[in-house]
């Protein structure tokens, strides 16, 4: 028998797709060809379906109609019922840090670019892929490994030296990892009060969340920030199986007990 430590790694698909106003990065490893690259189409094909549905700079998509009361839930595809859903479980255990309301209209912009995320990576596991890595404008689901021996690494930029790198995350021992960014750095102050609904002010310039799910990572990084760091990082601490990074404006590092385990 051959040794594993040796083998080669899975053959790899990589696919760069310009949707949501941003790049979606795919990498991904194994799978019997065909299928992987079916599911990838249609994994592109979702984002695109995604952003027709949730876009608010769309006037006719189906959430700026629903805002303008020109629609129900029951008429729209049944993803916007599940994304109002989860909207509404990321309110409940943020305290309301995490909103979906902006300017007094259903807004789930904060949710969505996670969950379409996560949701394309599933759908590539699901037709075989060994190991699959997607990157939603930053914001990263990671599932399997790209290789024997090898687990998924993901680089966390450090936002106050452009290039440079804060911390390297290690998906090793999980199967499925993602990991979340919420900041400054990278679109300025565009993270909202839900308190004043205005930008956030807080002694924080990014916020990275390491949990199982994008879903739920985007959407803790983004509350944690407006919270501030000492309230931010002990609600953080709080959540079971996450672990934080938190940089502050005056360059101090703060992160959970558990993040060393996943640091590599």
């Amino acid at each position: 028998m051959a040794d594993p430590a040796g083998a080669a790694a899975p053959a790899q698909l990589r696919h760069a797709e310009e949707v949501m106003g941003t790049v979606f990065s795919f990498d991904v490893r194994g799978g019997e060809p065909a299928a992987i690259r079916a599911a990838l189409d249609e994994a592109v094909a979702g984002l695109h379906a995604v952003n027709e549905v949730f876009s608010t700079y769309r006037e006719q998509s189906q959430i700026s109609r629903l805002a303008r009361a020109e629609t129900t839930i029951e008429e729209c595809e049944p993803e916007v019922a599940e994304v109002l859903g989860l909207c509404a479980e990321a309110e409940r255990v943020s305290n309301g840090w995490f909103s979906a309301t902006y300017e007094g209209r259903f807004d789930p912009t904060g949710l969505v670019k996670g969950w379409a995320t996560e949701r394309a990576a599933l759908r590539l596991v699901e037709a075989g892929a060994a190991g699959v890595s997607v990157n939603g404008g930053g914001d990263v689901q990671l599932c399997g490994v790209p290789g024997p021996d090898r687990p998924w690494r993901v680089g966390v930029a450090d936002p106050l030296r452009p290039g440079g790198l804060a911390a390297v995350v290690t998906a090793a021992g999980a199967d499925r990892l993602a990991v979340a960014t919420s900041g400054t750095a990278e679109r300025g102050a565009h993270i909202v009060d839900p308190r004043t609904g205005k930008s956030a002010v807080t002694d924080l310039v990014s916020v990275t969340v390491v949990a199982p799910r994008l879903t739920w990572a985007d959407c803790w990084a983004t509350a944690a920030f407006a919270m501030g760091s000492r309230e931010g990082l002990a609600w953080l601490e709080s959540l079971p199986d996450v672990e934080a990074l938190l940089i502050t404006a005056g360059d101090e590092v703060r992160c959970t007990g558990g993040l060393a385990s996943r640091l590599g």
